[in-house]
């Protein structure tokens, strides 16, 4: 009923953790299956440790979350090690995901790739919050997409999912330029922009001033960027952005989207979201008469332009 392929890669669900949430270790990548995720989506990793920003780097409320986390991982050297690990508890799909501040060091990355037992490999683009160090992310540029993309195809033999921003006019491009350039899929989206002020302190809260905006105010930007996307490449979509409910992720592969990613939804609803979701997308297929996903995938285009539909 909720299987889906992707990529050559077959998983139980379409529900993936996002990248940046309780991916940092095997164990903890684990935890995440047993609590009912299809997929995990590890933390992005760099050549090197990067300590990230100080703090404080997170702030949020019932309706959002902003981090300035600054992209802390201990480097793709301890990140093969937590792969291995992780690879010894479950069979379940493993997403990788790597990014870089230049074009040579995406290339670098790249060349570790074909010796981990990764399943599909993220390329991160597009952190919102780390431009003091790498300036504007690539995935503000077709150009830097495609370059980028092509790189790294070149690099590995491993499906390559590119990262995209919404911090863009233009996203539909931007996934055509991947598209073009080799990219196996697309993840869409990142954090949106964002910031929060003390009024009291009469200043920013987060040490970097600004960062990136996640949880349920995310969502109808994230979902329009898929909408958006679905119409303009062939390439399977995985969706990512204040999902946290069944209706939520339905809406996602509605939209357009072949596997849903989840990743705030686990600071408000728990580390169990995952079930809770699946739960909600069953009884939801169930009281509409849906048998299957694909039956729905992209159905939201086909309702604009007045063709028959089968949902009820």
């Amino acid at each position: 009923m909720l299987d889906v392929t992707l990529c050559g890669v077959q998983f139980q669900n379409p529900l993936v953790l996002a990248s940046g949430i309780l991916g940092l270790t095997g164990a903890g990548m684990y935890r995440v299956i047993e609590s009912g995720a299809g997929a995990v989506t590890m933390k992005s990793v760099s050549e090197q440790e990067r300590p990230g920003h100080p703090n404080p780097t997170m702030v949020g409320n019932q309706t959002y979350f902003l981090n300035a986390v600054g992209l802390s991982n201990p480097g793709i050297e301890e990140a093969k090690k937590e792969i291995e690990h992780f690879k010894q508890l479950s069979h379940a799909p493993l997403i990788g995901s790597i990014f870089a501040g230049t074009r040579d060091g995406f290339v670098r990355l790249a060349e570790h790739i074909d010796e981990m037992p990764i399943d599909l490999l993220e390329v991160n683009l597009s952190c919102p919050n780390v431009g003091q160090e790498f300036a504007e992310p690539f995935a503000y540029s077709k150009e830097a997409v495609k370059q980028i993309t092509k790189d790294i195809k070149e690099k590995t033999k491993k499906p390559i999912s590119i990262k995209l921003s919404p911090n863009v006019w233009n996203i539909a491009e931007l996934a055509k330029a991947a598209e073009a350039a080799g990219a196996d899929a697309i993840t869409a989206v990142n954090t949106v922009s964002g910031m929060a002020i003390d009024v009291r302190a009469r200043r920013p809260i987060l040490h970097n001033t600004h960062g990136g905006v996640s949880g349920p105010a995310l969502f109808p930007i994230a979902l329009k960027c898929v909408y958006d996307m679905y119409e303009a490449v062939k390439i399977p979509i995985i969706g990512t952005g204040g999902v946290t409910t069944g209706e939520d992720a339905l809406a996602m592969i509605m939209a357009g989207a072949t596997l849903v990613g989840v990743g705030s939804a686990v600071y408000y609803r728990g580390e169990d979201c995952f079930q809770k979701i699946t739960n909600e997308i069953k009884d939801t297929m169930n009281s509409e008469g849906i048998k299957n996903l694909d039956e729905i995938r992209g159905i939201a285009h086909e309702t604009m332009n007045n063709k028959q539909i089968t949902i009820r």
